[in-house]
This record gives structure tokens, sequence and C-alpha cells, in this order.
């Protein structure tokens, strides 16, 4: 039963839960992190570890990518940004963090958003697009590209016949028809049924938009929209638990409803720590994108800043340049990030690690298993 209050007179909402309201609850035998499989599999590809990236250009290049993939990832380059715009993206991305950096102390949030929209004004260039795209393929990684619903229709050709893996039509919230008042509707279902490859949609927020991407012929939905400020920009706040579970309760009934056929959940948002990856998993996920998280590493071309692809949208940004890390704080190497060992105690680091004692811990072995443990609601205030 949904739990509804009063808000005022006529007007109720529904209460909803953000992974910082539940907690786990260990109650079968626990086994050793060693006996544990991380693996995922997607359409007719593997994965190592259930972890994919946002698609920002401050944490996904060919070469990040590549690293990624190598540990067992999926990097999604995203086909609208500054490496698709600039051949020179490296520096221009330094441009970015330096003005940033520069910023941050005069709290001016604005610097590095104009200077993204400058350089997103640029137009994507299709063979810098196609070579980056090759950069990626020649070491052997799986590889995705993230396009918007916006320009899905024109985009989508130009990558998938520069031979990518998967397709992320990716927008900070999406529906399975695109309406525009300049050009034809972009219908999802029509569109996906006529791709050579399997593609994944988002982001969602609810049950009933999820169950309409699943029935588009999707191989997987985003649930959350990114490290987006869609609060203060749009009014709009992504209760991620309720916002997974009801995905999750879409995905039941897709499978009935299809006889067995199965999408993956794939939550983007709120994730800060180890702990919100299993979070993320136990309320029906079945990967999880990282964002600020691998932010810090070494091969991060934003070096310590990141911002949601959002963040350059050339009149109304959502997110911003920023970086939480200290001025002491050093990079790490992504394989220390994701693998460790580790010294830090505060579920940043060593993530799949994390991810494997918690499900130990609480007595299971794989991913799929592990969205029956058990949930408990956290006070308010804890």
């Amino acid at each position: 039963m949904r739990d509804i209050v009063e808000i005022g007179i006529g007007r109720e909402a529904r209460r909803t839960y953000e992974l910082a309201d539940i907690a786990l609850v260990p109650s079968r035998r626990t086994r050793s992190s060693k006996d544990v499989d991380t693996s995922w599999r997607i359409d007719a590809y593997d994965f190592d570890i259930p972890l994919m990236t946002h698609p920002t250009d401050a944490l996904v290049s060919p070469a990040s990518a590549a690293e990624f993939a190598r540990l067992g990832g999926l990097a999604v380059l995203n086909a609208e940004g500054i490496w698709a715009r600039h051949a020179d993206a490296e520096e221009k991305i330094a441009e970015v963090v330096k003005v940033a950096r520069a910023a941050k102390e005069d709290w001016d949030l604005e610097a590095a958003n104009r200077l993204l929209q400058e350089l997103h004004a640029a137009p994507i260039n299709e063979e810098l697009l196609v070579s980056r795209i090759k950069e990626i393929r020649e070491t052997g990684a799986i590889t995705a590209v993230r396009v918007s619903p916006q320009h899905a229709r024109d985009l989508a050709p130009v990558v998938i016949k520069a031979g990518i893996d998967l397709l992320i039509i990716q927008g900070t919230l999406i529906s399975a028809e695109h309406v525009t008042a300049q050009g034809e509707p972009l219908n999802l279902k029509e569109f996906i049924g006529g791709l050579d490859v399997p593609v994944i949609v988002g982001g969602v927020v609810d049950y009933h938009t999820a169950l309409h991407l699943m029935r588009t012929g999707a191989a997987g939905v985003i649930v959350g929209t990114g490290s987006t400020t869609s609060a203060e920009a749009l009014g709009i706040d992504v209760s991620m638990a309720t916002a997974i579970a009801d995905a999750a309760a879409a995905r039941k009934d897709y499978l009935d409803e299809t006889e067995g056929r199965y999408v993956h959940i794939i939550a983007d948002g709120g994730i800060e720590t180890a702990g919100d990856i299993a979070k993320a998993i136990a309320c029906g996920a079945d990967a999880v994108a990282l964002s600020d998280l691998l932010a810090t590493t070494e091969e991060a071309p934003g070096q310590g800043y990141s911002w949601p692809s959002a963040a350059a949208h050339p009149t109304y940004p959502r997110g911003f340049v920023w970086s939480n890390m200290a001025e002491s704080e050093k990079l790490v190497s992504l394989e220390e990030a994701l693998f460790g060992p580790s010294a830090s105690a505060l579920g940043d680091r060593n993530l799949v690690g994390g991810l494997r004692r918690t499900m130990a811990k609480c007595g299971f072995t794989d991913v799929k298993s592990f969205q029956r443990v058990e949930l408990s609601v956290r006070p308010k205030g804890v």
C-alpha cells in the first residue's frame, strides 16, 4: 500500500524515500567476500562489475573508457560533448577545470558553466566523433555512446555505423515519445525497433514511464537524472530508493506481460558511496551509473572536477562544474577507486570491494539474488 499524506485541503502527496533513508538488514548466513560474484550481463555483453559511467566529458575520454572497460565496467562516451566537438578536447577540458578552480574560491558557480556553453556551441564533428569511437573499439572494449532524445534520429546512424556495441539514449528525463514543435515526434518504440544494436534509455523516475520505455524494446532503463540540480532548477526531486523500487515493479509486470523478457535497470543519481551502490541494487537495480565517485581518479579528464552532461545546456544548464576534493587530497588510480586497496573509511574507495563485503555479510553470492535482501527504513534525522 502506498504511503499517502495530506499536504493541504484537497491535495495529497506520496511519501517517498532516498537511498539515505533505507538500510540493509543482514538476515541470512554470512559468506566470504571471495565467494561473491559481481558480474552483470546485458543483452550479449558481459561485465565483471555492475558499474557504468555517467556520460560526461569530465569522466569519459577514449583512454579512460578503455581503462574502465579493462577493469570490468561499461564506460559511456557522450556523442554530443566536447570530445565530439573539439580535436583538442583535453586542452578544452583543462580550461574548464582551470576556470572552475579559480572560481571556486569566489563561489562563482556560473563561470565554468558559461565556458561549457561556449565549447558546446561548436558543431558536432561527425568525423571526429567516429574517430573517438574507433579509438575505444581498437582497445577491444565494449563500446557505448550516449545521444540525447533530441538528436537521436541524426546521430544514432552515425555512431552505429562507426561500430558501437550499445546505444544509450539519455536525457535528464525521457518518455517513450519525445514530442517537439519542430519536426516529427521521436517514437522510441518505432525508432529502437529499427536499430541493429541494443539500446539503454533513460532517465525515468516513476513506474508508468519505466513500463512504457520497457515496451519500446529497450534492453535497459536508466532510473534517475544523474547529478543534476533538478530540485533547484526544475522543482523535480528524485527519491532514488522509491524510483528504483517502482521501476523494478514495472520490470516484474513487464516480465509477466511478455512471458519472460527481462529489462535491466541502471540507477543514475544519488550514488555517493559504496553503501549507496549496494542500496541501489537492493532496491532492484541491476547496475549503477557512477559520476562524482570517479571524478577524483587519475584517468578522469576533469582531474577532480565533475559535471553532468546537462550542465552545458545553452539556455538552462542543470548541474555545476564542481569538486569535493580537499586541497591536500590526491588523485588515485581508477583501479584503486574500484578495487583498492584503500585507507579511506568513507566508502568512497574500493567500491567493488565494498559491494562484495555487503553482499557477503547479507549472505548473497550474486547481484540478482541480492535484490531480495531485507530492507528497513531509517528514522528521519538519523
